[in-house]
């Protein structure tokens, strides 16, 4: 693998650099002598996150620097909209990325909910990184209102979706890869997190990543 190609994972929604998959992969890069940076994503202020932020956040971290970048879920549909605009990103894994992202909330909650969500400005979510419940701000949806659904990047990428999941359909990654070319859609007996997979995941990944 060339020396000069940085390896950034990005953590998903209510998550950290902490998570089972961060820490997962981080010990099987070391193994190969790869350092996998793991900024957090919400620069220490989960309330007032938003795709805007996470972008210009990777941005600053990144700079010009060659780079490969592993994004789950949340980090996922990050990781592809900063390839889009960026022909530093070499390459991409990407763990059931949550394209639609917006649509995406729209569809899982309550519409009285979410009405409430925008008329009291935050709702409180469960923060598994941190173990509480931490509220989110509605500029999230504000701002994720701005984004393309399907980021039309052209980079290498290897994407993997668990069969059963219930939180970002994988018939939405197979959507993506029909229509390009430059991505791999690997199916696995799995829910969202991946977590049960991370052998298989690995297996797969290696060579892709690894590779000169």
């Amino acid at each position: 693998m060339s020396n000069d190609l940085r390896v950034l994972y990005l953590h998903g929604f209510a998550s950290g650099p902490g998570s089972r998959k961060a820490r997962f992969l981080s010990r099987k890069l070391a193994a190969e002598g790869v350092t996998l940076e793991t900024p957090a994503l919400d620069g220490g202020d989960f309330t007032r996150l938003t795709i805007t932020g996470q972008l210009n956040l990777l941005q600053q971290i990144v700079g010009s620097d060659p780079v490969i970048l592993i994004g789950s879920s949340l980090g996922g549909y990050v990781a592809a909209l900063y390839a889009a605009r960026n022909s530093n990103v070499d390459r991409m894994v990407l763990l059931a990325p949550a394209f639609c992202f917006h649509q995406l909330w729209i569809n899982s909650m309550d519409p009285d909910a979410f009405d409430n969500w925008k008329r009291e400005g935050s709702l409180p979510i469960f923060h598994y990184a941190e173990g509480r419940e931490v509220p989110i701000g509605f500029q999230l949806m504000e701002d994720s209102a701005e984004y393309e659904p399907w980021p039309d990047f052209r980079q290498p990428a290897l994407i993997f979706h668990g069969t059963e999941d219930r939180s970002v359909p994988v018939q939405y990654s197979a959507e993506f890869v029909q229509k390009h070319e430059n991505a791999r859609l690997i199916t696995l007996h799995s829910g969202h997190e991946l977590t049960e997979v991370l052998e298989p995941v690995w297996e797969y990944s290696a060579p892709f990543l690894l590779r000169p």
